[in-house]
């Protein structure tokens, strides 16, 4: 934003509010809000998206990344998204799809897979839904690690544990409960994949995921376009075109694997011990 000329205090004022994708949290951080009658709403997760199109329809709404809002019901479609919802979209179902090949060339011997996921999330319940046929597609058996609250946090990875997989994935939706689960990961001797970078920072092995930076870029823009007066239905949702692969070597040490060479040198970062 400061790029396009906004700086906070002088012509423009931001009121911050971290959902960590908790449902009544959503809502009464959109109302509040929504009476506070602010030009713009940014979001960054399906279901307050989908709290704050419920909230108004007359307050603009931009996606910070959400995932496939097509999909997901946030907007009619990519091209003409109609009502007051318009963004850039992470494409989080295809990253995972890929995801998934790096997570199998780097486990060629993998034939059980423990998915972590949001049933209360609309975008992490169709991509569990995708997950499970996908994985059986790569010849994997997917066990489903379903977590709604922190309540159910432990008894789902206990679960887990349990059906002895030889690998994690993780919707990045569960990422209020990243250290917790990356801890776990590790204890049980986990390699874990996720769709977005910060995991792997944490100690996830494999991370494949859109550049948060460019995403950020394109939704400042947006808010710009809106605040100057184009209504988001003559805005296209617009698709981000860059990924990142990284992978971390230390936690692949610390599990005793050995990365294949050909997938190191398609990683744009490796995290070296």
């Amino acid at each position: 934003m400061r790029e396009l000329g906004y700086v906070e205090g002088r012509n423009i004022a931001f009121e911050r509010r971290f959902t960590e994708d908790q449902g009544e949290r959503n809502r009464a951080y959109v109302a509040e809000l929504v009476r506070m009658e602010v030009d713009v709403i940014l979001i960054s997760d399906t279901r307050t998206g989908h709290a704050a199109k419920a909230a108004t329809s007359s307050i603009p709404i931009i996606l910070l990344g959400v995932a496939d809002p097509d999909q997901t019901g946030l907007v009619a479609s990519l091209a003409r998204p109609g009502g007051n919802v318009t963004g850039v979209s992470n494409q989080a179902f295809a990253l995972v799809t890929k995801g998934l090949h790096f997570l199998k060339e780097a486990l060629p011997r993998l034939t059980k897979l423990a998915v972590l996921w949001n049933p209360s999330n609309e975008a992490s319940a169709l991509g569990w839904r995708m997950n499970e046929d996908y994985v059986r597609r790569l010849g994997m058996a997917a066990i489903s690690g379903p977590i709604a609250n922190s309540a159910e946090l432990e008894p789902a990875l206990a679960a887990v544990a349990a059906q002895r997989p030889g690998a994690l994935m993780v919707h990045s939706v569960l990422d209020p409960y990243r250290k917790r689960i990356i801890e776990f990961a590790l204890s049980q001797r986990l390699p874990t994949f996720v769709e977005d970078r910060r995991w792997a920072e944490a100690g996830a092995l494999l991370t494949y995921s859109v550049s948060r930076a460019d995403i950020g870029r394109s939704a400042a823009a947006y808010v710009d376009k809106v605040l100057k007066g184009v209504k988001p239905a003559d805005l296209p949702v617009e698709q981000t075109t860059k990924y990142e692969l990284v992978i971390n070597l230390k936690t692949a040490k610390a599990l005793g694997l050995t990365i294949p060479s050909s997938l190191l040198a398609r990683a744009d970062q490796v995290i070296d011990p």
